[in-house]
């Protein structure tokens, strides 16, 4: 292994997110309609979706088996804890709590709410698929 400094970061970012979901159509479609972004690929005999809003790219991958699918446990199982996303403004992130919180099989964990002492705003919901989400606006 090379001398690296830890001050130089040997990454560059993200490339994507992968998640596995319960429903796969289910949570594209929350993506793509209730989120607003765009497919830009599918792996029909994985099955697999990949999604972006021009940002960041989301791979959604089905579940194989459901009869032995355990549904997400931030508290237990190593991975991922939730999947946060920004908004560009406070009325953005009201706007879209209303319309998750209207969205079939989306559970509201907590609405709009200050993160901590704030500025930031955050809500957090698990999606269709039953991946955890939280989104946030921070005037910062």
């Amino acid at each position: 292994m090379g001398d690296v400094s830890p001050t130089v970061s040997i990454t560059t970012g993200v490339n994507h997110i992968g998640l596995t979901v319960i429903n796969l159509s289910a949570s594209l479609a929350f993506f793509t309609n209730c989120l607003g972004w765009r497919l830009f690929g599918e792996k029909p005999d994985y099955p697999a979706a990949f999604v972006t809003d021009c940002h960041l790219k989301v791979t959604l991958w089905q579940v194989r088996d459901q009869s032995h699918c355990q549904g997400f446990n931030r508290h237990q199982n190593v991975g991922l804890h939730h999947l946060a996303l920004k908004v560009r403004t406070l009325e953005d992130l009201h706007l879209l709590s209303d319309k998750t919180r209207e969205w079939p099989n989306v559970s509201t964990e907590f609405g709009p709410e200050p993160s901590g002492a704030g500025p930031k705003i955050h809500f957090m919901i698990y999606e269709p698929g039953g991946c955890r989400m939280e989104f946030s606006w921070d005037p910062r």
